[in-house]
Order: C-alpha cells, then structure tokens, then sequence
C-alpha cells in the first residue's frame, strides 16, 4: 500500500515537473513570440508610411505630367484646366460682388 502510494506520488512529480517544464518553454515561446510580433508590426507600419509617400509622390508626377501635356495625359490635362478656369471664374465672380 505504502509503495503504491510512493509510486503515485513519484508519477505526479514526474508528471508537474514535466507540466512546469512545458510551462516554462511556452513562457518563453511566448515571449520570443510577442518580440517578434513587435518587431513585424514596426516594418509594417513603417512600409505602409513609405507606401503613402510613394503614393503621393506618383500623384504628383501624375499631376505635373498632366499639366505639362503630357499625350498620356491630355484628357486629364484638360479635365484639370477646366476644373482651375471653373474655380478661377467663381473667385471672379465673388470678387466682383
């Protein structure tokens, strides 16, 4: 009865160190895991601030190209000096008022 009872207990030691050891190496899992996850999250948000900045700045390139006539972009060219005589005339017309 006794050795049963020692064998019990020995098998649960066994069995809490083995659990506190997979305990342990899932803590620091965890933790490397968290870092790493950290570190993506700053590459992202930094390539999608570089994305916007791109973004913008063929914007822009797309704009001069239009107002310097462009071929690609006379459509757009036109479309755009309408849009400034259009803006241009309703300054006009609320300074002459």
């Amino acid at each position: 009865m006794k050795s049963d009872i020692n064998e019990i207990v020995d098998s649960l030691e066994n069995r809490i160190t083995k659990l506190l050891h997979a305990h342990e190496l899932l803590k620091q899992q965890n933790t490397e895991l968290s870092k790493t996850l950290n570190e993506m999250t700053t590459v992202s948000e930094f390539q999608f601030k570089q994305i916007q900045k791109l973004e913008q700045r063929y914007n822009s390139l797309k704009n001069a190209n239009a107002m310097l006539g462009s071929d690609e972009y006379k459509k757009e060219t036109k479309l755009k000096i309408n849009a400034l005589v259009k803006e241009i005339d309703l300054c006009v017309a609320q300074l002459s008022k």
